[in-house]
């Protein structure tokens, strides 16, 4: 072989390199925005109502309890972790909060109970996973299981109602009727997590401990406290997503968030966070939040049956996984 043939192999070779590279960045930076413009266009070609009128508000109206589970989930899988415990806990802080209330004490100081029963419940978890150092796929599958059948046993299993209207109003109503306060809610969430994960330093290692234990802990980064600490956020979006549930409602369903966790782990893993840990923004986690809305939504709107809407769900989480184990940023690692 020729000194010019291996040069020309070598070219090409590296071509196909840089181009994997390109779609590798452009897949990082683009895909979350990519997959809702996607649905967006299908689902409006499928049913041409579906933009139309107050249907694109009501969707990222509904979207908000997942957006806020997820923007909790986003934490324990940056740390290479998951939380499936998020709609048990939402259901549990919800009725707490909402038999509070029931019983006379002043709705916002029954919210803020049962914000502080989810920020707990976190708590325990991440405490459990660091004291008995399993996965906590097995330590939150334990305590979605606990706290769901403590939300049948509190509630004795019946929705829990008379809550004070002024509550409703308020937290599931409309600034200047025209703002949903749920929206409001996600949007201040938002602002607070963008501001933790990029200006603190706790944030930042975060990012280190997902992105490289060992490494972290050579550091002098303490994997107990943080973990306690994503964990706990976790937890707190949860409780969170319970109250602004109750409002919408009017009642504190104990079902509620049954499979929600689904939901939570594809708007996180749709919004390009690493499956993996250490990789992820916050802000993307917003779009996979409307990206799994629209899809409900959508598949509603053309009378298709819930059921499929699970099926969806779970292949967008397989297609997700796999594009970020072959094309993620520590795809060249393995390689």
């Amino acid at each position: 072989m020729t000194a010019t043939t291996k040069s020309t192999l070598t070219q090409k070779r590296e071509t196909k390199e840089t181009g994997r590279e390109v779609f590798t960045r452009y897949w990082g930076r683009y895909s979350a925005i990519a997959i809702l413009a996607l649905m967006l266009v299908v689902f409006s070609a499928l049913e041409p109502a579906f933009l139309r009128g107050g249907n694109p508000p009501r969707i990222v109206e509904q979207s908000s309890i997942t957006i806020l589970l997820a923007f909790g989930e986003f934490f324990a899988i940056l740390l290479a972790g998951i939380d499936l415990s998020v709609g048990s806990v939402m259901a549990f802080s919800s009725v707490v909060s909402a038999q509070l209330m029931a019983g006379g004490t002043a709705w916002p100081l029954a919210v803020v109970v049962g914000v502080l029963v989810g920020s707990a419940i976190g708590a325990l978890n991440g405490t459990l996973i660091s004291v008995t150092k399993l996965h906590p796929f097995i330590i939150t599958l334990g305590t979605m299981a606990v706290f769901r059948g403590m939300t049948y046993v509190v509630s004795d299993a019946t929705a829990v109602s008379g809550l004070p209207p002024a509550f409703s109003r308020t937290i599931g109503g409309r600034v200047f009727g025209a703002v949903p306060v749920p929206v409001l809610v996600v949007a201040l969430v938002l602002a607070v997590l963008v501001f933790f994960t990029v200006k603190t330093k706790a944030g930042r290692n975060l990012y280190a401990m997902g992105g490289n234990p060992q490494a972290a802990w050579y550091a002098g980064i303490n994997s107990t406290r943080h973990t306690l600490l994503a964990f706990t956020i976790s937890g707190t979006c949860a409780g969170l997503a319970g109250m602004v549930n109750v409002a919408r409602l009017g009642a504190a369903e104990p079902n509620a968030g049954t499979g929600y966790e689904l939901f939570a782990i594809a708007a996180v893993i749709i919004a390009g966070t690493s499956f993996f840990g250490g990789e992820g923004l916050i802000w993307k986690v917003l779009i996979g939040g409307l990206i799994i809305g629209t899809i409900n939504n959508g598949l509603n709107m053309v009378g298709v049956s819930s059921y499929y809407q699970q099926i969806a769900m779970g292949s967008l989480i397989v297609i997700a996984v796999t594009l970020d184990r072959y094309f993620g940023p520590r795809a060249a690692l393995r390689r």
